[in-house]
């Protein structure tokens, strides 16, 4: 059964706060603190459409990815972060990697249902 959701300014409502939700959980996360990007976050090892999405990456975004992560990772372990002049920014914080991740699944879920066939 699918959950109707309200319409009119219930509607607008619930929008603009979970909007704000999601960008005050974005702002508190801390990932923006050190420089990552939300599609840095993807981890390869755990999933392989991942590690294929990121195979996939143009040469310079997948230098400018792991940039970002050994710097996170060497402010972490100094128990620092960035200067806030140097924090990710919402328009710095493209969807690099989700466009190709979402193609990867396509294919794997077009794969599958070509076996079953």
């Amino acid at each position: 059964m699918a959950v109707q959701l309200p319409k009119g300014p219930l509607a607008s409502l619930g929008q603009r706060l979970w909007k704000a939700l999601s960008a005050w959980t974005i702002r508190n996360s801390g990932f923006q603190k050190l420089g990552l990007r939300r599609d840095d976050l993807y981890d390869e090892e755990y999933d392989e459409a991942v590690a294929e999405a990121i195979r996939r990456l143009p040469e310079k975004e997948a230098e400018m990815r792991l940039y970002r992560i050994k710097r996170a990772l060497d402010l972490s372990m100094k128990h620092r972060v960035l200067p806030e002049s140097q924090w990710t920014t919402p328009e710095q914080d493209v969807r690099y990697l989700k466009p190709i991740l979402d193609q990867v699944e396509a294919e794997v879920k077009e794969k599958k249902a070509w076996k079953n066939l």
